[in-house]
């Protein structure tokens, strides 16, 4: 696809829809919206746009589909695959401005949200009414319920609770061609039709731009108990996650984290934002796991505690760490949500997030341990275990550009092909943005590939929305 670039007319006619106050063609503005935290990847819009309608979207869209202008809807800027990066310039729309939560429906367990919203600001929103939206990733406080829809995101509760996706009954979306639909209806049963609402889930931002969307909620858990286990290796620490599992327990929350990346989050945490997490780390100890029981009855969770106990003790594992005040908990909650930037912060990293079966965890590490030592880099692992959802940080560290451009990516292959071989898969949150699009032939054949050609063709016939993403 052959793209074009805005004329001053176009711009003009961009400034008279959104005003002069919302479009920015200075450079500073828009390196700012040229990168994300995926690497060091950065491509310059040619013009940054900042709506606050779903009108004047779809006005911008019917003008870059005429000139066949490229278009990069965009959140909080907090992706890790390149997903919301104008890798052909052209015009990026921010969705800054779609920032309110409109209405949230206590008789129905509704809530009526724009895509601007931070995530965190909306969990708080309906923690106050007693209620539940459990998606909760580990950039909840800057990262836009949008960049949640894009990329399906998951984060801890997500074992117990489900992703995103699980919590959208309907969306007000923008086509690339300026129509202005709703996807389904704000109802728990739907079977009329084909379910777009789902489709446009996880579609990172390549067919619509979201501006609205109703979600379903659930009634807020009231106590919870939270554990820290230390193993002697990371492959007993992701043994003993199916362990628990196999005797009927689900918990809230169950992640991993090896010894590097508590290492490297405590020197954080202490280094740039002040703040002392103290974890004992004896030298025995390879990995932790993060875990985490919620409910109503605090009788019923303790008794669900002894049991995970009971079952740890069968694993080499060092001295529990029972949080028993809620600053302990949010002290050991801390540390977990911030390993991504505790890590980023020693080195340049690249952010693979992989799954596989649970019970295939173990294999994983190891092989991907044996990859790095072939291939020359270090690479630091945690992530949400307990559904198989691996995060590989990759780190650059002395490693040449040459070495980090080439045989690091020619590593990071080898990794995905292990994670195909387990019946796994490339991305679990993350999407697969720019980042990943090389590797989806490992895990997916060219049939499939074409269909979601296909599908994409029939939403944006000119390739204009967020285009060379997923494949």
């Amino acid at each position: 696809m052959r793209f074009t670039t805005p004329t001053s007319e176009i711009t003009d006619e961009f400034s008279k829809i959104v005003g002069a106050n919302y479009i920015f063609i200075d450079d500073e503005n828009r390196y700012t919206y040229s990168h994300d935290k995926t690497e060091d990847y950065s491509f310059l819009p040619d013009v940054v746009l900042k709506p606050g309608t779903a009108e004047e979207i779809s006005k911008i869209l019917v003008i870059c589909n005429e000139h066949k202008l490229p278009v990069t809807p965009r959140g909080g800027g907090t992706g890790l695959s390149g997903g919301a990066l104008p890798v052909h310039h052209g015009v990026v729309i921010s969705m800054e401005r779609f920032n309110k939560i409109l209405e949230i429906d206590e008789l129905n367990l509704q809530a009526t949200v724009e895509p601007g919203v931070i995530t965190q600001v909306f969990q708080e929103a309906v923690i106050a009414k007693g209620l539940f939206y459990p998606p909760d990733p580990s950039s909840r406080g800057t990262c836009f319920i949008g960049g949640n829809l894009g990329e399906n995101a998951g984060g801890p509760k997500a074992v117990k609770y489900g992703v995103t996706r699980d919590y959208v009954l309907n969306m007000e979306v923008v086509l690339p061609t300026g129509e202005i639909i709703w996807t389904g209806a704000n109802v728990l049963k739907n079977s009329t039709g084909y379910n777009l609402t789902q489709l446009m889930v996880g579609s990172e931002g390549t067919l619509g731009i979201i501006t609205k969307v109703v979600f379903k909620l659930r009634s807020y858990p009231q106590k919870d108990v939270t554990l820290l286990v230390p193993f002697s290796t990371s492959e007993e620490a992701c043994k003993a996650i199916s362990a628990v599992y196999m005797v009927g327990i689900t918990p809230s929350g169950m992640e991993f984290m090896e010894r590097e990346a508590i290492e490297r989050t405590i020197h954080y945490l202490a280094d740039v934002m002040d703040s002392r997490v103290q974890i004992d780390l004896p030298p025995n100890i390879q990995a932790h796991l993060l875990i985490e029981l919620d409910g109503n009855d605090e009788g019923v969770l303790m008794k669900e505690a002894e049991i995970i106990m009971e079952v740890l003790e069968k694993f080499e594992i060092g001295e529990v760490l029972f949080a028993e005040t809620a600053q302990q908990k949010a002290e050991l909650w801390k540390l977990r949500r911030n390993v991504s930037p505790g890590v980023n912060a020693y080195s340049l990293t690249k952010a693979e997030d992989v799954v596989v079966p649970r019970g295939s965890l173990p294999e994983l590490i190891t092989g991907i341990k044996q990859i790095g030592k072939a291939y020359g880099f270090n690479s630091v692992c945690y992530g949400h275990a307990g559904d198989g959802n691996l995060h590989i940080n990759i780190m650059k560290e002395n490693i040449s550009d040459e070495d980090w451009h080439t045989k690091v990516n020619d590593g990071i292959a080898e990794i995905f092909k292990l994670v195909a071989q387990l019946k796994g898969t490339l991305s679990g949150e993350h999407g697969i943005g720019i980042a990943k699009r090389p590797y989806m032939h490992l895990v997916m054949p060219e049939v499939q590939l074409n269909l979601m050609r296909g599908i994409k063709k029939v939403f944006d016939p000119n390739g204009i929305l967020n285009p060379d993403k997923i494949f």
